[in-house]
């Protein structure tokens, strides 16, 4: 995403309670979205800094447990190769998904092929990938994506979903796999998705573009993929108002991809602020009047109004193909360490006026309304 260039485990055994909207009414188990997501990859460093999240009573509640009380079908968790911070990477993605596991949550494991941010304005090889060639680069993708993800099916917690590389619009593995080297990046494309069918038997691998309003975008990319073989199952897109068009453009997006290619598709992230105001000193991405869309403002009310209204659009998708959404780091709160920059313990979070939850970590009604979504 583009912000990046702009800058205890629940005991085993214990059985997961009946899924809850913030009202305590069932949440729909047979919505018309199958995927009702949030991205969680940095609760894992939030926890072991005493970050605290609250249900809408005001109560504490482990994070996981929340999910499934909201009714979130899935958590998607980011994968590093070699992080600066030690989290992010697959020593941590294995317990999470554990815990995830034990209350019913799925997971979309969302590989960026780095050691810290991709998206469409950086894509940075890891570091003891630098000096590979492309040759390497593929086995290098293949030996990583196998490695992370069999290790999840060998615990029993295989990946529902896989990206294979994150909002790939210019390309993964700068410069070998730029979108100047279609061919080498449908290589490394193809080795990750082989990689994960191999071990992960009845994955759906996505390939996932930011700009999720431009049509011309995702017909230049999936012509030029499926023109060199790769073989997707889901297209990803990011989708975020204040850079990415109007709920019409993707709309009419989700309608040609799905019927051009054949395949499914969902939104993988998007999110909406609740307000505008910063709590940790560190300046937010989207922090002014003009940056909202009309009809939503920056309060919990126009939040919870635009997850609704991206949820409407997705199920409004022809033939069923709109699978559902994500919405990007719901509980990423203001937590001292825990700010944007792996590299730097005193950099500040510029998102936490867009997470589900207020300045006083409790939820706010988006996160209820995301898990009990119906059509």
């Amino acid at each position: 995403m583009q912000r990046r260039t702009l800058l205890k485990a629940a005991a085993a055994g214990v059985t997961a309670p009946a899924l809850l909207t913030a009202t305590g009414t069932p949440a729909s188990a047979a919505s018309s979205l199958s995927i009702r997501g949030i991205d969680f990859s940095s609760v894992p460093k939030a926890e072991a800094l005493g970050a605290v999240w609250r249900q809408s009573d005001g109560t504490q509640i482990n994070p996981v447990q929340l999910l499934s009380r909201a009714g979130i079908t899935h958590a998607r968790l980011k994968v590093w190769v070699n992080p600066a911070d030690g989290y992010n990477n697959k020593a941590r993605i294995l317990p999470m998904a554990v815990r995830l596991n034990r209350w019913g949550i799925k997971t979309i494991i969302d590989f960026h092929y780095s050691d810290t941010w991709a998206d469409p304005g950086n894509q940075t090889k890891p570091a003891a990938w630098s000096s590979f060639s492309v040759s390497q680069l593929s086995t290098a993708v293949s030996t990583h994506t196998a490695d992370v993800l069999g290790a999840l099916t060998a615990q029993g917690t295989p990946a529902d979903l896989v990206q294979i590389g994150n909002e790939i619009n210019g390309g993964m593995l700068w410069d070998t796999g730029n979108w100047n080297n279609l061919d080498n990046l449908a290589a490394f494309l193809t080795s990750g998705i082989n990689a994960a069918r191999a071990t992960t038997p009845g994955v759906r691998t996505v390939l996932h573009l930011a700009n999720g309003g431009t049509q011309s975008l995702y017909q230049w990319f999936f012509d030029a993929m499926k023109a060199r073989g790769v073989n997707w199952d889901v297209i990803g897109m990011s989708f975020y108002p204040y850079w990415h068009g109007t709920l019409g453009d993707l709309a009419a997006n989700l309608s040609y991809v799905t019927n051009r290619y054949g395949t499914p598709a969902f939104v993988a992230e998007t999110a909406y602020p609740w307000t505008l105001a910063d709590q940790d000193g560190t300046a937010n991405l989207v922090n002014s009047a003009d940056q909202l869309t009309s009809g939503y403002p920056a309060s919990s009310t126009g939040q919870n109004a635009w997850v609704k209204a991206v949820a409407d659009t997705v199920a409004a998708t022809p033939g069923g193909k709109g699978l559902g959404y994500c919405y990007w780091e719901g509980f990423w709160t203001a937590t001292t360490g825990n700010g944007w920059d792996p590299t730097n313990a005193a950099s500040g979070n510029n998102w936490e006026n867009q997470a589900l939850f207020d300045h006083n970590d409790v939820a706010l009604p988006a996160l209820y309304t995301i898990g009990s979504y119906r059509a």
